[in-house]
């Protein structure tokens, strides 16, 4: 696929979300996710949720997850401040899930299913991961 492609199509995708009224944001309780936990929207293909948890355990809840669902571990790294873990999946090609340390009690996730985003593969990766917390 070449620029003027991707141009065209990513132009078409925004009109499309622009138009169809519904809100690109979804927020704490009205997705069903996060009552109590922080924060948790999907934005622009990526889920994102705040959890009052250190980053050392959400990075063990985070691969225990991935094992559990079946998902095959790429790659994956860790620091003090930050962890990511790439995956793949029989029908998913390529996850990747983000976590920042906020403070010593609570991490940022920051998850994207495919290069467009599917929010409801999302909502599962991130519910496996807060049954695991």
């Amino acid at each position: 696929m070449n620029y003027k492609q991707l141009l065209l199509l990513s132009v078409l995708g925004l009109s499309l979300l622009v138009n169809t009224g519904c809100p690109p944001v979804i927020i704490g309780a009205a997705a069903g996710v996060g009552v109590g936990a922080g924060t948790v929207a999907y934005v622009g293909g990526e889920l994102k949720s705040t959890e009052k948890v250190s980053l050392d355990r959400a990075w063990g809840a985070t691969q225990t997850a991935m094992g559990d669902l079946g998902f095959a571990i790429t790659d994956r790294h860790k620091d003090v401040f930050n962890a990511e873990l790439n995956a793949r999946g029989v029908e998913v090609k390529k996850i990747r899930i983000a976590l920042k340390k906020i403070s010593d009690n609570s991490t940022e996730l920051k998850i994207r299913v495919g290069v467009f985003g599917d929010e409801a593969k999302s909502q599962q990766i991130l519910q496996a991961i807060k049954q695991r917390l």
